[in-house]
Order: C-alpha cells, then sequence, then structure tokens
C-alpha cells in the first residue's frame, strides 16, 4: 500500500509476498489471545445506557460511531493503562490517556483531547461496556453536554465491544509482543509514539490504502 500511494507503483499483493520470502522477511500475524484484560464492571453503580449501535459497527464516515474502552500492560516496573477513543469510521484513534492508573482522571483526560478534536456540529455516538467510569456523573455530563450519544454492551458481552477490542489485538501484537519497558515515562513515549504511527504511517485495506488521518480529512472535505 505504501508504494502504491507515494511512489505510484502498481504491484499485486502475491509479488511483494513473494519478494519478501525471498528477502526472508515475515509479517506478524495477530494472535487470538486475551492478554491480561482489565475488567472495570462493578455493577451498576451510576447511569447505564442502551446499547444503540447494537453490534452495528460500520459508518459512513468519522466522528459518526466511536468505541472506548480501556486495556492493561503488566511490565517490569508494574501496571500502565490505555484508554483511548476509536472512531469506526476513519480507524484513527482519535484520543487517548496512558496512565498507571485506571480512574476518573484518565477519563477526563481522555475526554479533554476528545472534546477538543470534536468537529463543530458532530454528534456521535460513543459505545463503551459497562464500566464503573462510564457510568459515572462527571464521565456521563460531559458527553452529555458536548453531543455525545453514550452507548453500552450489557455485562458478559464482550462482542458487543468488539471493534475496539480487535484495535487492542493489533496493538499489542504489533507494539507490546516480546518487549518490556524499566519506566512508565518510557512506555508511554513510545506508545504514543507507535499510536501516531497508527494514525498518520499505517495504511490500512479497508481504508483504500489510506491512513486514518488522510481518511478523515479526504472525508470532512468532501461534505464540507
Amino acid at each position: 500500500m505504501e508504494l502504491r500511494a507515494v511512489d505510484g507503483a502498481r504491484i499485486a499483493d502475491k509479488t511483494v509476498l513473494k519478494m519478501m520470502n525471498e528477502m526472508g522477511l515475515r509479517c506478524g500475524i495477530r494472535r487470538e489471545t486475551d492478554y491480561h484484560r482489565y475488567n472495570s464492571y462493578r455493577g451498576e453503580v451510576g447511569e447505564t445506557f442502551e446499547n444503540v449501535l447494537g453490534r452495528d459497527f460500520a459508518a459512513d464516515g468519522p466522528w459518526q460511531k466511536m468505541g472506548t474502552d480501556v486495556t492493561e500492560f503488566r511490565l517490569s516496573f508494574g501496571k500502565a493503562y490505555l484508554a483511548p477513543v476509536y472512531d469506526f469510521g476513519s480507524k484513527e484513534i482519535v484520543a487517548w490517556s496512558v496512565s498507571e492508573h485506571p480512574d476518573l482522571a484518565q477519563q477526563e483526560e481522555m475526554l479533554g483531547m476528545l472534546i477538543g478534536a470534536k468537529p463543530e456540529g458532530a454528534r456521535p455516538i460513543l459505545h463503551s461496556d459497562m464500566g464503573w467510569q462510564y457510568q459515572h456523573a462527571t464521565y456521563v455530563k460531559r458527553l452529555e453536554e458536548n453531543g455525545f450519544t453514550q452507548s453500552m454492551s450489557r455485562k458478559g458481552n464482550c462482542i458487543d465491544n468488539g471493534a475496539t477490542e480487535q484495535v487492542f489485538g493489533y496493538l499489542k501484537d504489533e507494539f507490546f509482543r516480546g518487549r518490556d519497558w524499566g519506566t512508565f515515562e518510557e512506555f508511554k513515549r513510545d506508545l504514543e509514539e507507535y499510536i501516531h504511527h497508527w494514525n498518520h504511517v499505517r495504511r490500512q485495506v479497508r481504508l483504500k490504502g489510506l491512513t486514518p488521518v488522510e481518511f478523515r480529512e479526504q472525508a470532512l472535505r468532501a461534505a464540507a
């Protein structure tokens, strides 16, 4: 995809695979591994919402349907947590927070980035599980005040948030598997560099060879 998009070269996928085999290059295949999945469910401790999406993750463009969750990393220095928002239309990680604690402060940092990036007039659906933080009054109020519609999976239905979980799978296989970091600061720096790579460099077949940012910018220009 990079050859086609940047250099304008027309080359078949099978030809690329043959050349990679001749050069001894291999592409890692994402494994169906649960890793260390963080579970923030504590029962109904605040306001809950219906599952508006109903597993329909398809979106015509960016800033229509989004998903969020928290995933855990176990490292030499301890644990770290990533709380991202993933746009189902553009495949972009539009907001995130990397923290040593999966607390409300992490969610507030993520929401600040998300609200700051939201285009004027956009009214996205933001889907999550029933984690305590997504039921919290502060979280619910900030989304409501900024034009977001909340949607929630039912307890025990991880497939309902499958689009976001899939991103975690790719991220952990491409960035995390087989690596370790000595400090939280080093890990956060490298993870945020990978998120930049995902958004600005990593081309996707489902986006017709565009990066998520290229797709988002193209779609918003066309809608203007």
